[in-house]
């Protein structure tokens, strides 16, 4: 991994308007730096403005007060020349198009030929491991079939940085940590800088390089925890002293905000 720092968050806060016009604080100067090639996990509770910050990185929101800088880039800058590709908590997935033109689409818009395009998503597929599924549509797929189709598309622009935004909190346990399990070989594969954010403490740790604990609104940082576990990682892990130290650490810097 790269000691580069890809993304810099500076001072960064983020205050709503509520619908009475009162001022909803968000986020509260928060200041972190993300590696290149890192896998980072923004972790709190609902509210806490983890999705937020993520917006902020996808020139979604503007922040209020302070700075992001991605590569050298503003957000706005970053977004242009499609340094990242964001995964959402449902894959929206076009009913009428089938899977491989569902990863197609941002190819289409981007104006890519056709040939070239078809090459890009069958490379996705196999790398999702959805190669016999090119030609099914979204109603037959399960939904984590579903979400590694987002997970491909996301990733057909060839994007340095990925941003996940909870995309498996719909899923059922099993489901969820062999989607985990996948996407690590995924990441391991293609050496994107990912930003995740759960709520799932366990997904967090399993996961990533380093934890970036958010208090309740405000969100403020309250630690960065470094995951010191061995990599590539398996399911069996989560049964180690190790990681179940990591859970208690990590819970008990709830406790304490």
């Amino acid at each position: 991994m790269s000691s580069t720092s890809e993304i810099q968050i500076r001072n960064v806060s983020m205050v709503y308007k509520g619908q009475k016009g009162e001022a909803i604080a968000a986020l509260n100067n928060v200041n972190f730096n993300i590696r290149e090639g890192e896998f980072i996990s923004l972790l709190g509770p609902s509210g806490c403005g983890k999705t937020t910050l993520l917006r902020l990185m996808a020139d979604l929101l503007k922040p209020t007060t302070g700075e992001i800088v991605i590569g050298g880039l503003t957000p706005g800058e970053a977004r242009k020349t499609r340094q990242y590709g964001m995964v959402f908590q449902n894959p929206v997935l076009y009913e009428w198009r089938t899977i491989q033109k569902n990863i197609c689409l941002p190819l289409e818009i981007m104006k890519i030929g056709r040939v070239e395009r078809n090459e890009i998503a069958e490379e996705m597929l196999e790398l999702v491991g959805l190669s016999d599924y090119a030609n099914r549509y979204p109603r037959q797929l399960s939904g984590g079939m579903q979400q590694r189709v987002g997970i491909a598309r996301a990733l057909a622009i060839n994007p340095k940085i990925l941003l996940m935004d909870e995309p498996f909190s719909a899923l059922d346990e099993f489901t969820r940590n062999k989607l985990q399990e996948d996407l690590l070989k995924i990441w391991s594969k293609t050496h994107k800088t990912v930003i995740f954010v759960t709520h799932n403490i366990s997904e967090a740790v399993f996961l990533s390089d380093r934890v970036c604990v958010l208090t309740p609104h405000p969100g403020q940082l309250a630690d960065v925890i470094d995951i010191n576990l061995p990599r590539p990682r398996s399911n069996e892990v989560r049964d180690t002293p190790e990681f179940m130290s990591l859970l208690a650490r990590i819970r008990k810097c709830f406790m304490g905000v």
